[in-house]
C-alpha cells in the first residue's frame, strides 16, 4: 500500500498544539494571581482566565488531531498495513483528511479516538457513546460530536475536486467511522455510513473490493494522479 502523508502540516500543526497549551496555561495562571493579589483587578482576572481557556480549547483541538500518540493517521496506518500495492492511503494530502483509494472504492476514513460502546440512534439520527466521563467530552473535546456533518462537508469537498478532471465520472464517495481507541466497542450496524473499529477495517475494505462499490484500476490510477499531481 502507498501511503503519502503531509509531514509537514503535522508537525506545524503538532507544534501550534504544544504552544497554545503552554500559553493558555500561563495566561489562566497569570488569572488566578490577579485574582488573588489584585482582588480589586477581578475584571483583568476574568478575562485572563476566558483567554487562557479558550486557547486551552484550540490546544486541544490541534492535539486530539495531530499530537496524539498513536496519531490518527498512524493508527489508519497500522490498521490497513498488509493492503496491496493496489491501494493508496493519504492524509492532509487531498481534499479531505484521510482517503483511501483502491479496488475497494474511493473511501474517506473519518477516524475517532473515543471509548466506551458506540452505537447509533435511529430515531435521532446520530451516533452515540455509552461510557466515558461527561466532564470530558466537554473540556477534552471527548464527545463524538456529528460525524454526519463531517461526512457531508468532506465529500462535497472531494467531489468538487474530482469534478475537475477533464472526461472522468467520479465514482461514489463513501464515509468509514473508523474508532481507533482499543477500549472501543461498536454496535453500529445500522449506521448509515459503515462504522467500524480499526481491528476491523482490513476485513471491512477486502470484503468491499469483492462488492458493488468495487473501482477500476484504470479510475484508481486516474484518482491518484490528480491527487497527486494537485
Amino acid at each position: 500500500m502507498k501511503i503519502v502523508t503531509n509531514e509537514k502540516l503535522i508537525e506545524r500543526n503538532a507544534k501550534i498544539g504544544k504552544y497554545t497549551g503552554f500559553i493558555s496555561f500561563a495566561i489562566f495562571a497569570a488569572g488566578i494571581f490577579i485574582s488573588y493579589k489584585y482582588p480589586e483587578q477581578m475584571g483583568y482576572s476574568l478575562l485572563a482566565l476566558m483567554s487562557g481557556f479558550i486557547l486551552s480549547q484550540i490546544s486541544m483541538y490541534f492535539v486530539n488531531r495531530w499530537g496524539r500518540v498513536p496519531r490518527p493517521d498512524e493508527a489508519l496506518n497500522a490498521a490497513l498495513k498488509g493492503l496491496d500495492d493496489r491501494y493508496a492511503l493519504y492524509h492532509y494530502s487531498s481534499p479531505v483528511s484521510h482517503l483511501l483509494v483502491g479496488p475497494a472504492g474511493l473511501l474517506i476514513l473519518l477516524p475517532y479516538f473515543q471509548k466506551g460502546v458506540i452505537t447509533y440512534n435511529e430515531n435521532k439520527k446520530r451516533w452515540k457513546r455509552k461510557g466515558g466521563n461527561p466532564y470530558m467530552s466537554f473540556f477534552a473535546q471527548d464527545s463524538i460530536g456529528r460525524p454526519s456533518n463531517d461526512i457531508k462537508f468532506e465529500t462535497q469537498s472531494l467531489n468538487k475536486a474530482l469534478s475537475e478532471i477533464p472526461d472522468f465520472e467520479v465514482p461514489p464517495i463513501r464515509a468509514v467511522l473508523v474508532f481507533i481507541n482499543e477500549k472501543a466497542k461498536v454496535d453500529a450496524e445500522n449506521a448509515p455510513s459503515p462504522t467500524v473499529h480499526s481491528v476491523q477495517l482490513k476485513k471491512f475494505i477486502r470484503k468491499e473490493a469483492k462488492g458493488n462499490n468495487a473501482l477500476s484500476m484504470v479510475d484508481v490510477k486516474t484518482i491518484c494522479d490528480s491527487l497527486e499531481t494537485a
